[in-house]
């Protein structure tokens, strides 16, 4: 049964109240070619349950799962082992009190999670403090331009080869706090760019922002960039869209960075067709009054007792609007919940194990790949388990269609990123994690000697 609870006459006298005369109104400052003008064309109106559930498992059907395939894909969202304890724990009662803290007493779980959550981000990025963490990796980057420019009161950002929807999502924003973007283009050499980058600095620079590892996979030099942003008085973003890479690389706070913002999808949360994910954020303490989201503590009660609060919340939704860092009205706290768990599995020991399990498979597929005739290895300089190859004189985004039918998913065709760039239409970024077989990578192998022969 339809449920409809508006008549035409509550709708009417609606539109009256806010001086529109018609529904459509609504929706003026949406562009016309955005607008859908009318049903989907082929959709059926109406369905019942059961034929509704026998088409979505046909459609289902067609998707090449990474289980069920040799998988490569990474550029910002990985496919790791999770361990089956952690979706068990994420259910257990402890942690199923109320889902936003407004009331710590009743909270604790949520709060103690969060408190935990924090901490091991923080020694993560090692920053002295991380919040209760956000959206996703795009907004969180977003959020620390933001921060950057309330600490420094200047509008010019630097930002250096970083995913093209973190970067857009930053220049989306951007359109409304006038901060003037300048972005260096990703190139298929093996530079990674870092003199540019610094060449772009000036005095109404407010931030630098790094992806550590980059979109390509290559190790930018953080302290070298972080020096010379800091002559200038602007500050270092380091962005992290891979924290397994932080087992074995050094963390971006203690190479200099001043905020980190990342994606924690990597550890305790599934790819599930691209959300929700999990923003990562941490920044150097002095800074704390200016960090967007939530802050959680821990304390003592009129008994003692150790006890769990929220310790800061820069949001409008907490303080007056004007005074807010940002509008952000939630965390991802059930995606935080399963990355602390699975944080908390592993270990210190633990991640970096992992970490050096990813580094030496991605190693060894880089080497079998990079002998395959007509294929150039573009992370001359090291990579951590993420690395780009330059198909010579073949599209990648053919190349990886074509194996994609023969049940291969090969890497992301840096065509599919960046479509306007014809430079960059020959890269493959290819990502090997621990969840590579030795058969899978012998079979990307043949299968791409095949594809460019």
């Amino acid at each position: 049964m339809r449920y409809l609870p508006l008549t035409p006459t509550d709708r009417e006298a609606m539109l009256a109240t806010i001086g529109a005369s018609e529904i459509d109104h609504l929706f003026r400052d949406v562009p016309a070619e955005a607008l859908q003008p009318g049903p989907i064309e082929g959709l059926p109106m109406h369905a019942s349950e059961m034929a509704v559930e026998g088409h979505m498992r046909r459609l289902a059907a067609k998707n090449l799962s990474a289980a069920d395939a040799p998988f490569f894909l990474g550029a910002g969202a990985y496919r790791h082992h999770i361990p089956a304890s952690v979706d068990h724990l994420i259910q257990r009662g402890e942690f199923l009190t109320a889902y936003t803290p407004y009331q710590p007493e009743i909270a604790q779980g949520t709060l103690q999670v969060l408190f935990e959550f924090q901490t091991q981000v923080a020694r993560l990025f090692g920053t002295d403090i991380a919040n209760a963490s956000m959206y996703d990796g795009s907004t969180a980057c977003w959020e620390a331009i933001a921060m950057a420019g309330r600490i420094t009161r200047r509008d010019g950002v630097v930002i250096g080869p970083i995913h093209p929807h973190y970067l857009m999502t930053a220049q989306t924003m951007a359109k409304f706090t006038k901060d003037e973007i300048r972005a260096l283009s990703p190139a298929l050499v093996a530079d990674a760019g870092d003199d540019a980058m610094i060449a772009m600095i000036d005095d109404k620079t407010s931030c630098v922002v790094v992806q550590y590892p980059d979109i390509l996979g290559r190790i930018p030099d953080l302290r070298k960039i972080a020096d010379a942003a800091h002559a200038k008085g602007a500050l270092l973003v380091a962005v992290v869209t891979e924290p397994v890479a932080l087992g074995m690389l050094e963390s971006p706070g203690a190479l200099g960075a001043d905020i980190v913002a990342g994606e924690g999808q990597s550890l305790g949360v599934g790819l599930n067709f691209g959300g929700p994910y999990l923003g990562l954020f941490g920044a150097r303490e002095k800074y704390v009054r200016q960090m967007p989201g939530r802050l959680c503590g821990e304390t003592v009660d009129a008994d003692g007792k150790r006890g769990f609060v929220l310790t800061l919340s820069t949001r409008e939704q907490h303080i007056r609007r004007e005074k807010a860092t940002s509008n952000i009205c939630t965390n991802s706290g059930l995606c935080a919940l399963a990355f602390s768990i699975h944080m908390t599995l592993l270990g210190g020991e633990g991640l970096d194990k992992l970490a050096r399990i990813n580094h030496a498979r991605a190693v060894a597929a880089a080497d079998k790949l990079a002998a395959i005739p007509g294929v150039d290895l573009v992370n001359t300089d090291g990579f951590f388990n993420e690395f780009t190859l330059r198909l010579n004189g073949h599209d990648a985004r053919e190349v990886a269609m074509r194996l994609a039918k023969r049940g291969i998913l090969s890497g992301v065709a840096l065509g599919r990123l960046y479509p306007d760039a014809l430079d960059l239409s020959e890269g493959l970024v290819v990502c090997v994690t621990e969840t590579c077989s030795d058969e899978d990578i012998d079979a990307l192998v043949a299968a791409l000697a095949e594809e460019l022969a």
